[in-house]
């Protein structure tokens, strides 16, 4: 019989989260080319009252629309936090609160402008070596998301996106390029960012004009299909050129509550969850679901998968399962109970959960639940690579950033994580979202901040961009330091 553990072991990666597209900036440097993530226009997230919107999607009027008179509208991931020329000063700040990992991701356009050159531009690839480089020099592990809500516009205009069968070999060349350039320096990898978010944007998961498609439902889970085969086969070619690789799926995790004792919505919470976990289910298992055929007939879905396709997801299984964790959900069985499974955002709320200013259910038990249901499923380990609290912070007149409602959050979290480690689950590490300031996704605002470092800046791109330790890094800092024993 295995020992009881008592916490977290004494190499759990321990570190803070990003994407390009929100903190890299300089979008037009460095030879990159425009990406989808380029085209997320500033709406006022306060106009209509509502202010916890998940998705930016574009259409293709819209698209047309901001190519043909750029200047007329603001676009702040283009912008950033400018982290492409501040790098060294933010790993510098990454490692003075102890960080083992860091985790961001390549802009797939910095190294395939348009997704169609035949070679990868060297500037882009530069750029990436003098970050994995700064992070080495601190012995931080580089933990890199390949896709991270972002890809060439040209494919989006092409193909149409992840709606063409095209992208499979276009991503798969983008992918060897990078494991090749960076196979000696980066050794944890993610294929995509939360797969089954192509449930709720379909231009923000995989680069989709949702006018341009007959069938919403029918878009997603094709796109998700060709997605599953690019990840798939890029797993077996990581798993050639990188001989310690490790690489792993990733989904947004939202557990789900029956609202009642009735049968009829604990078997609706039941669904929701077998949409959540159907995207690791085929990258960890290597197969679909049989649950799924039911639900691709009960909503007139008939994918176009190929012969070959089952050996390839049978062969290109990931080594670890990563979940972002923000909230859970209630489930009721109800007339729109189908279109709320598998959402983002639900109108649904938990009577007993208080909600954050963006009215998202603060749950730190979910992610116990959570990692102890996916532990179980899958018995592969599990990286919490996104969880964290979005909120206004005040920056005083001498340059503190008082947020204890943060701490309390992630002390909350990190207190039920450590408890399903001591329940068996093996847990690789943490990286709260997002450990710097950074653009929101969803609605392109720098209002709502996640990071332990404030950055000055506002929702229109004015301030100074300077950084300021909040009190969340000191007692992150020192959560690293004692291997998150002292809370």
């Amino acid at each position: 019989m295995k020992e009881l553990k008592q916490g977290f072991s004494d190499n759990f990666l321990w570190g803070g989260a990003t994407a390009a597209n929100q903190i890299e900036g300089a979008y037009l440097e460095g030879g990159k080319g425009l990406s989808t993530s380029d085209f997320a226009a500033y709406k006022d997230p306060y106009a209509q009252g509502k202010v916890n919107n998940f998705k930016f999607d574009v259409s293709s009027a819209e698209l047309n629309k901001y190519k043909e008179n750029p200047d007329a509208f603001d676009f702040p991931k283009r912008r950033g936090i400018d982290f492409y020329h501040r790098y060294e000063e933010d790993i510098a700040l990454f490692a003075e609160m102890g960080f083992k990992v860091f985790r961001l991701s390549i802009s797939w356009a910095r190294i395939f402008p348009t997704g169609l050159e035949d070679k990868p531009n060297e500037e882009g690839l530069a750029f990436y070596d003098k970050v994995f480089d700064e992070c080495a020099k601190y012995g931080i592990e580089p933990l890199v998301t390949m896709s991270h809500y972002e890809m060439p516009i040209t494919l989006t205009e092409k193909y149409n996106g992840w709606m063409s069968r095209e992208l499979v070999p276009l991503f798969e060349k983008y992918a060897r390029a990078i494991l090749e350039r960076y196979k000696n320096k980066v050794k944890y990898w993610i294929t995509f960012n939360e797969m089954n978010m192509n449930l709720n944007s379909l231009y923000t998961g995989a680069g989709i004009l949702e006018d341009l498609v007959d069938h919403k439902l029918q878009a997603a889970y094709q796109a998700s299909h060709h997605q599953f085969v690019a990840s798939a086969l890029t797993v077996k070619a990581a798993k050639e050129i990188i001989p310690d690789v490790q690489i792993g799926c990733m989904i947004n995790q939202i557990e789900a509550y029956a609202k009642t004792t009735k049968p009829e919505d604990q078997l609706q919470a039941v669904k929701s969850i077998q949409l959540n976990m159907f995207y690791p289910d085929v990258q960890a298992r290597g197969e679909y679901p049989t649950y799924m055929v039911k639900y691709f007939a009960d909503n007139q879905i008939k994918l176009d998968i190929k012969e070959q396709d089952e050996q390839i997801l049978k062969e290109g299984t990931v080594d670890f399962v990563a979940i972002s964790y923000y909230m859970s959900h209630v489930a009721e069985a109800r007339e729109d109970a189908a279109e709320l499974a598998g959402t983002f955002d639900s109108p649904i709320k938990n009577e007993h959960l208080e909600l954050s200013q963006w009215d998202w259910p603060i749950d730190p038990m979910g992610l116990r639940i959570s990692l102890i249901k996916l532990y179980d499923r899958y018995q592969k380990p599990l990286f919490v690579c996104e969880n964290g609290l979005g909120a206004r912070d005040t920056l005083t007149q001498d340059g503190k950033i008082h947020d204890d409602y943060r701490i309390d959050y992630l002390k909350k979290h990190i207190e039920q994580m450590k408890e399903a480690v001591k329940e068996g689950v093996d847990l690789m590490g943490y990286t709260p979202w997002g450990c710097i300031d950074l653009i929101s996704c969803g609605t392109s605002q720098m209002t709502k901040r996640y990071g332990l470092i404030y950055v000055d800046q506002d929702d229109l791109g004015n301030g100074t961009l300077n950084r300021y330790r909040k009190d969340s890094f000191f007692w992150y800092k020192n959560v690293i330091a004692s291997n998150g024993e002292d809370l």
